[in-house]
């Protein structure tokens, strides 16, 4: 299978982790890439893992621009899709779809099926880095699972073609990536605002029933996970009059967390929500005075709920974590304050300084909405990865 006729558009297959319903960065991000490229010309389809456990996986209904396989998937472990029968959903979408090349969202563990099934090694390939997996202090397992893993990490990469990451400090910090930096090109995720859709009527009061008054509404989006610094939040909170959060999101780390909210007696205060759905989540967002993204690690690569911040005209409040997209993200918006990590009494700081200034949350909050447009907006994002497609089909053709 060689590089696409003279003057017909490369077709895509992109290969990811997982598709909405399903919620994180990297799905939703997908989700608004994949048409944005198919309005823009190019044919994309994908392959993730079904978001529903089970021996059943999911084809599209046709064979057309926009359509996502879904492979059977076991369950998780250590984060990683059970997948026994991906290779098989690759060479079958492969076959059906006729790819002239596969963008590989990375981590992605069954994306090392590339490796392994012909059809696939005979296109280029792009590899999207979204994050490093790092040898975490917080849950040492994943070293161990790492050392396993990188062998065949590194074999993807220097397969790939071009090799994408979302922002100059993560490139710059990472060690996976530092034998292929020529070949590395940095472009930005990116929102598509019309999946955001402004709340209605029955969602914004239900958000509002869950704010009560306060003086200061902090919202936090994000996976109960080990490296998300939630109870570092918790901490701050406890220390600012009049603050209320909500946690939007579902995890292992429920538990814990709320443990962490009774040791430090706020549980009129803070409230976790779950999984919500988008409208749900949109309402909150919209009547929200602050997004708070405490993160700990380089795990947290770009935080896409920072541009869905923007997108509502909310400030953001950040972890300055060394060599992660988040801070970087926040510093070219300038939509936010940065906050040491892991650090509760600078985070109380900072959560201080917005509670007592609504005009500077409104001035940080309306600098985020010109920068979605200027920077972050989906449509120059695929027009920047079109760019990355023909460079990858002209060096291999």
């Amino acid at each position: 299978m060689g590089p696409p006729e003279c003057g017909r558009p490369a077709r895509v297959l992109h290969i990811g982790k997982f598709f909405p319903p399903f919620a994180g960065g990297m799905e939703h991000f997908l989700a608004d890439l994949l048409p944005s490229q198919c309005a823009r010309g190019t044919p994309a389809a994908a392959l993730v893992h079904n978001e529903k456990s089970g021996l059943r996986g999911v084809r599209p209904e046709a064979m057309t621009p926009g359509g996502v396989y879904r492979a059977p998937c076991l369950g998780r472990l250590l984060y990683v899709p059970l997948s026994p029968a991906f290779p098989l959903w690759l060479a079958r979408a492969i076959r059906e779809w006729s790819p002239d090349l596969l963008h590989l969202h990375l981590p992605n563990s069954s994306a090392l099926s590339a490796l392994a099934v012909p059809a696939a090694r005979r296109v280029p390939w792009v590899v999207h880095w979204h994050s490093d997996i790092v040898a975490s202090d917080l849950d040492r397992r994943l070293a161990v699972a790492y050392r396993a893993y990188r062998p065949f990490e590194q074999r993807l990469l220097e397969r790939a073609a071009r090799i994408i990451a979302t922002s100059p400090p993560y490139l710059e910090a990472s060690s996976a990536l530092r034998p292929w930096r020529e070949k590395c090109r940095v472009v930005p995720l990116g929102l598509d605002p019309m999946r955001l859709k402004q709340p209605g009527g029955a969602d914004l009061a239900k958000a509002e029933g869950h704010w009560g008054r306060s003086a200061l509404r902090v919202l936090s989006i994000g996976r109960l996970t080990y490296y998300k610094g939630h109870e570092v939040l918790v901490r701050a909170a406890a220390g600012v009059d009049g603050v209320r959060v909500l946690i939007v999101g579902a995890g292992e780390r429920r538990e814990r967390l709320q443990r962490a909210i009774h040791a430090h007696a706020m549980q009129d205060r803070v409230e976790l929500l779950g999984f919500l759905r988008d409208a749900e989540v949109a309402a909150l967002l919209a009547s929200c005075d602050v997004l708070c993204l405490p993160s700990l690690e380089r795990t947290e690569a770009f935080g896409l709920v920072l541009l869905e911040a923007m997108h509502f005209g909310k400030p953001v409040l950040v972890s300055d974590i060394p060599g992660s997209g988040a801070p970087w993200v926040v510093e070219q918006a300038e939509n936010g304050l940065l906050s040491p990590v892991g650090d509760a009494p600078g985070l109380e700081q900072a959560l201080t300084i917005l509670c007592r200034d609504p005009a500077r949350r409104a001035t940080l909050g309306q600098s985020g909405a010109r920068a979605l447009v200027r920077l972050f907006g989906i449509g120059a994002v695929a027009d920047a990865i079109d760019a990355i497609y023909r460079e990858a089909l002209a060096q291999t053709g």
